[in-house]
């Protein structure tokens, strides 16, 4: 099987490399570059993409655990 790698990165998006698979609500694939930023603040204007608005927002990405 393949790597996946998923990475929460400091207070931004989910960093995504490995031969992935993404899909739209009615099943078909979104093409995506290798890796691929996730947004993780949910007010990208790019959805599911990162478009960089969480560095306009003060996102805090903090994890606890």
């Amino acid at each position: 099987m393949a790597d996946i790698t998923i990475t929460p990165s400091e207070d931004g998006p989910y960093l995504v490399s490995g031969p992935v698979r993404i899909t739209d609500v009615d099943g078909r694939e979104i093409p995506h570059p290798d890796p691929v930023s996730l947004c993780r603040c949910g007010q990208s204007a790019n959805k599911p993409f990162c478009d960089g608005t969480h560095l306009t927002i003060d996102f805090d990405g903090t994890l606890a655990n």
